[in-house]
C-alpha cells in the first residue's frame, strides 16, 4: 500500500448487509458479470466482519477491515499508528490520525463518503458521525434502503464529484451500497411487500447492484488506476436458527464477502 498510497485513486465499497453465502452462490451460478471480471479467481475471500451492524462495522472499517478466516496475524493493508500492532508490517501504509479519511487528506486526497443506509442520512447526530469523518458527503431518500433505485442515484453522485474534482488531486471514495439491506423484496419481479424480504430477494439485489456496478467502475478509475476494496460490513438473518436480521452474534452476520483489486483507466 506505500506504493499506492498517493499515485492511485482509492475506493471502498460496503455492500451493506450482505451476506457471504448469498455473495458466493450467484459469483459461482454466473450471475454477477461485472464483479466476476474483478474477483481474484472469480471467487469472494471469506472474512469475519468487526461488527454485526452498519455504525459499529464502518467505524472499525476505516482503522481495521474485515479479517481473514485463517489463523493469522495478518498484515494489514493500512493502520493508525498503535504501539504493540501485530498486524502492522513494512508493507502497511501506516497514518498518525485516528481514521483512514483523516490520513488520506493528509497526505492529499480528497475524501468524500456517499450514504446509503440511515448511518448515513446526516438527518441527526448519529447518522452525522460516519460522513462527518469525510470532507465531502452526501445522502439523499433516493439513495436511501427504501429506494428501487438507491444504486444509480449514487452512481451518479458518484459520477458529479470525480468530475467536479481537479484531475491531478486523488480522491478518497467510500459507496455504503443501501440495495441489499430491507426492505429489499422489491428487487425480485413479482414478489409483494406482503411476502416480505427473504434469501431469494437479497439475492435479487445483489444482482441489481452488480447490473450498475461497471458504470462506478469506469467513473472512479477514468483519470488514474484506482485501487479498490468491496466487502460487506455485515450479513443479515432470513430465519436461521430463528433469527431475523443482524446485531447478532450468527454466522451468516458475522462472515462476509470481500475483495481487493485495481481498476485502470479504459477497462470499463
Amino acid at each position: 500500500m506505500n506504493e499506492v498510497v498517493g499515485r492511485h485513486d482509492l475506493l471502498m465499497v460496503t455492500l451493506d448487509t450482505l451476506r457471504y453465502d448469498v455473495a458466493a452462490e450467484l459469483a459461482a451460478a454466473g450471475r454477477l458479470a461485472n464483479l466476476a471480471r474483478m474477483l481474484p479467481g472469480g471467487r469472494w475471500e471469506a472474512r469475519h466482519t468487526p461488527g454485526s451492524f452498519t455504525y459499529a462495522a464502518h467505524t472499525a472499517f476505516l482503522a481495521v477491515l474485515p479479517t481473514p478466516q485463517a489463523p493469522g496475524p495478518h498484515p494489514r493493508l493500512f493502520a493508525a499508528r498503535f504501539g504493540g500492532s501485530e498486524s502492522t508490517a513494512s508493507r502497511t501504509w501506516v497514518f498518525d490520525e485516528p481514521d483512514l479519511p483523516s490520513g488520506l487528506a493528509r497526505a492529499g486526497y480528497h475524501t468524500a463518503c456517499i450514504g446509503g443506509v440511515g448511518f448515513f442520512n446526516k438527518q441527526g447526530a448519529l447518522g452525522s458521525v460516519l460522513p462527518g469523518l469525510f470532507a465531502e458527503s452526501h445522502w439523499d431518500p433516493g439513495m436511501g434502503v427504501a429506494s428501487p433505485t438507491s444504486f444509480e442515484a449514487q452512481i451518479a453522485c458518484a459520477e458529479r464529484v470525480v468530475a467536479a474534482l481537479d484531475p491531478d488531486r486523488r480522491l478518497f471514495l467510500l459507496v455504503n451500497v443501501a440495495a441489499l439491506h430491507q426492505p429489499n423484496w422489491f428487487h425480485r419481479p413479482g414478489a409483494t411487500a406482503a411476502e416480505g424480504d427473504t434469501r431469494e430477494t437479497h439475492a435479487a439485489a445483489l444482482e441489481y447492484v452488480d447490473r450498475h456496478l461497471g458504470r462506478l467502475f469506469r467513473a472512479v478509475s477514468s483519470r488514474r488506476p484506482c485501487f479498490a476494496i468491496v466487502t460487506s460490513d455485515h450479513g443479515t438473518a432470513y430465519g436461521e436458527d430463528g433469527y431475523t436480521g443482524h446485531r447478532i452474534g450468527h454466522e451468516v452476520v458475522w462472515t462476509v464477502p470481500y475483495a481487493q483489486f485495481t481498476l485502470y483507466p479504459g477497462d470499463w
